[in-house]
C-alpha cells in the first residue's frame, strides 16, 4: 500500500459525511489536519479526489470509483476486530475437541452441556474418533484440545493431564451364567468365544498389553468398532466382551449381563486431557478447559 491507511480512513469520513468539517469532529482531529490527509492521498495516487463545494465536499469520478474499495476495505477490518473482541469476551467463537465415544459420553459431556449453558453463542465442534485419531487431528491443528483414554504414545510436544480414573471388565450373557461368582485365570479366555473392541483402540491395547504381560494371546471372535455393539453381543450370548465399565453398568443392574471375576484383577486406566505445546488453543477452548480442569484441582 503506498499510503498510509489512517489517509483512507480519513478519505472514507469525508466522503461519507461530504464535510470536512464533519470529519473532523467524528475522528477528532483538526480540520488543517483532514484537509492535509486528503491532499496527500491525492498527491500519492496522482488524482483528485474530492470537488470543494460551497457546503462540505463531493467526490470526484476517481474518488467514487476509490471509495467503493477503500468502503469494502475498511469496514471488513472493523467488523474483523469487532469480531475478535466479541471472541475474546466469549459472545462468539468455536472451539474444537477430539474424543472418543467412551470419553464424550462418560467424561466430557456434562462440561459442554455447562459450557453451553454458560456461553451459548460459542461453537462446539467435536471430532468423534479413537485415541489414534484424536492424536492426529491435535498434530494437524485441527483441534484445540483432545480427551483421550491411556495408554497412547504421543510427540514430546503433547502435554497429557490425566482427569478420571476408569477401568476395564469382561462381561458375559445368561449362557456364560456358570461362571459368575468364580474367581477366573485369565487362560479361560483362550477356550471362550471373545467379543474386543478393535486394535486401533487405547481399550484393545490396554487388554492386550495385560494379558499379553501374564502370557494370554487370544483371537477374539468378534472385533467390534464400538464398545455399545460389545454389550449388545455380548447380551446375546455370542461370547465374553471386554469395555470399559460404563457401557455395561445399566445392564449389569438389570442382570442382562453377568461380570466376570478374575484372580488377577486388571488395574484402572485413565481418561486425561491432551493439548499440543504448538498449537495455540482459542479463547473459547481456553474457558472450556479451565471448566475441566477446576474440577480436578
Amino acid at each position: 500500500m503506498s499510503s498510509s491507511l489512517e489517509y483512507y480512513k480519513v478519505f472514507y469520513y469525508v466522503a461519507t459525511l461530504g464535510s470536512i468539517t464533519l470529519a473532523s469532529e467524528k475522528l477528532c482531529i483538526s480540520q488543517p489536519a483532514v484537509s492535509q490527509a486528503v491532499r496527500q492521498l491525492e498527491l500519492s495516487l496522482d488524482c483528485q479526489l474530492f470537488m470543494r463545494m460551497s457546503k462540505g465536499v463531493k467526490l470526484t469520478r476517481e474518488g467514487e470509483f476509490l471509495f467503493d474499495y477503500v468502503k469494502s476495505g475498511l469496514e471488513n477490518i472493523w467488523h474483523g476486530e469487532n469480531m475478535l473482541r466479541r471472541m475474546r469476551d466469549l459472545e462468539t467463537g468455536e472451539v474444537r475437541i477430539g474424543a472418543s465415544d467412551m470419553t464424550l459420553q462418560f467424561y466430557l459431556l456434562p462440561y459442554l452441556e455447562k459450557f453451553h449453558e454458560l456461553y451459548p453463542g460459542i461453537k462446539v465442534t467435536v471430532s468423534n474418533g479413537p485415541t489414534p485419531e484424536t492424536l492426529r487431528f491435535l498434530y494437524e491443528g485441527k483441534i484445540d484440545f483432545g480427551v483421550v483414554s491411556t495408554p497412547f504414545e504421543a510427540r514430546s510436544e503433547v502435554k497429557s493431564a490425566p482427569v478420571k480414573e476408569v477401568r476395564n471388565v469382561f462381561i458375559a450373557g445368561e449362557k456364560f451364567k456358570h461362571l459368575e461368582g468364580k474367581k477366573l485365570s485369565y487362560d479361560i479366555l483362550k477356550d471362550l468365544p471373545c467379543i474386543f473392541l478393535e486394535k486401533n483402540t487405547s481399550t484393545r491395547t490396554f487388554m492386550d498389553q495385560f494379558l499379553k504381560e501374564r502370557e494370554v494371546e487370544v483371537e477374539p471372535e468378534f472385533e467390534l468398532s464400538t464398545s455399545d455393539m460389545i454389550v449388545q453381543f455380548a447380551m446375546r450370548n455370542l461370547g465374553i466382551g471386554c469395555v470399559m465399565s460404563g457401557f455395561a453398568q445399566m445392564e449389569l443392574e438389570k442382570g442382562n449381563l453377568i461380570e466376570l471375576q478374575f484372580e488377577d484383577p486388571m488395574p484402572g486406566r485413565q481418561f486425561a486431557i491432551i493439548t499440543d505445546s504448538k498449537t495455540p488453543i482459542s479463547p473459547a477452548g481456553k474457558k472450556i478447559l479451565k471448566l475441566m480442569i477446576d474440577d480436578i484441582s
